[in-house]
């Protein structure tokens, strides 16, 4: 059996404020799907950033997946080049990794026909809904084929619809592609369809307060959010929430 794609070991961060963040540890098996999700300042993005090695612990270890595209982050806005075609934004990881024009541009319109957006190719982002938006950044995230993907609560600023066509997105994406992917979410219910595994942090400076395990084939099949299996993790996530919250108070 492979080891852990990435992990935290007893890792804390400390800010001029006070402590943000542990201890705290994670391993994160090849292929799986985590959640994160906990209350404000929790330190889920933190934790996140070490993960992407965009911030180093104060205390402990991090290990990671380092090689160049090994690592996809997806932020909650989608941060795409507004002077650069959909095909363009999803193409530079690529061509800045040494890849040829020609062959990073067939790569990126490969990665955006997977989104849903192979008519969308030469649009700017200005011209794309914030959904097609979204879309992109993903696609630009995967398309280096990434052992560890990160989503920062990346569907935080859609609509409800919007929202349930990208998770599934996702989980379809993921499943082909089989990276481990950390989702960082305040939704409840999304980190129980997301995820094979629901880690519930305390109120800052953020513990692992549990985690609950959710059953089920990925990609979710139709109607899963209205099982008795979904609606008991979900009641068991909102309730380990509320313990650690009361705990901390």
């Amino acid at each position: 059996m492979s080891g852990p794609v990435a992990s935290l070991s007893a890792v804390a961060v400390d800010y001029p404020r006070g402590r943000a963040l542990g201890p705290v540890d994670l391993a994160l098996a090849p292929g799986e799907i985590v959640a994160l999700v906990g209350p404000s300042g929790c330190g889920k993005s933190t934790a996140l950033r070490l993960l992407a090695g965009l911030e180093a612990p104060t205390q402990g270890a991090v290990t990671r997946a380092t090689g160049r595209g090994e690592t996809s982050v997806v932020f909650q806005a989608p941060t795409l080049a507004p002077w650069l075609s959909a095909r363009d934004n999803v193409a530079l990881p690529l061509e800045l990794a040494g890849v040829g024009k020609r062959e990073a541009r067939a790569a990126a319109e490969e990665a955006l026909a997977k989104v849903g957006l192979a008519s969308a190719a030469a649009a700017r982002p200005a011209q794309l809904s914030g959904g097609m938006a979204m879309r992109v950044s993903l696609a630009r995230a995967l398309v280096t084929r990434p052992r560890l993907l990160l989503l920062d609560e990346p569907f935080a600023a859609l609509d409800e619809i919007t929202r349930r066509v990208l998770a599934d997105d996702v989980l379809a994406l993921a499943a082909e592609l089989a990276p481990a992917v950390v989702f960082v979410t305040h939704n409840v219910e999304e980190a129980v369809y997301m995820a094979g595994r629901v880690v519930v942090m305390t109120p800052g400076p953020g513990r692992i307060a549990g985690e609950i395990a959710i059953e089920g084939a990925v990609p979710r099949p139709p109607g899963f959010r209205t099982t008795a299996a979904f609606r008991a993790a979900a009641e068991a996530v909102s309730e380990l929430l509320a313990t650690a919250s009361e705990r901390a108070a």
